[in-house]
């Protein structure tokens, strides 16, 4: 999967229209919206519903999004700050170059969704299913995937710091071309692709965790 560069590569972008208006106002289902240099400050919008959307130098700060459903959706050069994402549902999403600190998406379901280009710093994803999501190039600081279902995974070019792994079910996960930074959750990585590079780095982490002792004397 590729993610499109440009608003003009969106199959949808002669549809789009501006966005007016506040969040809150009383819509809650936004259709062929391109949401352009606007900030969201502490945003209230749970069980929302979005499709064929961009948003494009949006800035969300805090706030609340629990629940809502984004379908077809690009974010380009955005940033999300502390909000709450939890529970929502991403289907055939694209975000580029997009920064976001201390998001909950916990529960989330995630499914044709590409990251690319993209920094994570305290990411939540305990307990979301994950489903033909790619990670390309990315920033992956304090992600925890506690007991999230990966099918279909996998992180080219991107670099993983301090991730937690603990009770994850991983199918068709490719690691390759990864730094694997991963601090818990070593059992978890039966049904992941890794090369032998990062076999030899890993092996000291996984020999521990299967209670292995490596001793030569």
């Amino acid at each position: 999967m590729t993610a499109p560069q440009q608003l003009a590569d969106l199959p949808y972008a002669d549809t789009l229209r501006p966005f007016e208006g506040e969040f809150g106002d009383g819509e809650d289902d936004f259709d062929a919206v391109h949401f352009d240099g606007t900030v969201f400050d502490e945003p209230s919008l749970g069980g929302a519903r979005f499709m064929d959307c961009a948003f494009e130098s949006v800035s969300f700060e805090g706030g609340r999004l629990r629940r809502s459903r984004f379908s077809d959706v690009w974010f380009h050069e955005s940033r999300l700050i502390s909000t709450d994402l939890a529970q929502t549902e991403w289907t055939d999403a694209a975000f580029v170059a997009v920064g976001a600190a201390g998001i909950q998406a916990f529960d989330a379901q995630l499914r044709r969704v590409v990251f690319e280009r993209c920094k994570f710093d305290s990411l939540n994803l305990r307990g979301a299913r994950l489903v033909e999501v790619v990670f390309d190039h990315c920033l992956l600081r304090d992600a925890d995937f506690g007991g999230a279902a990966l099918t279909r995974v996998s992180f080219p070019g991107s670099r993983l710091v301090d991730a937690d792994f603990t009770k994850a079910a991983c199918e068709q996960v490719d690691l390759r071309g990864a730094q694997l930074g991963i601090t818990a959750g070593f059992e978890a990585l039966r049904g992941t692709m890794i090369d032998s590079t990062q076999l030899m780095e890993l092996a000291p982490a996984l020999a521990q965790s299967l209670g292995i002792t490596v001793s030569d004397i």
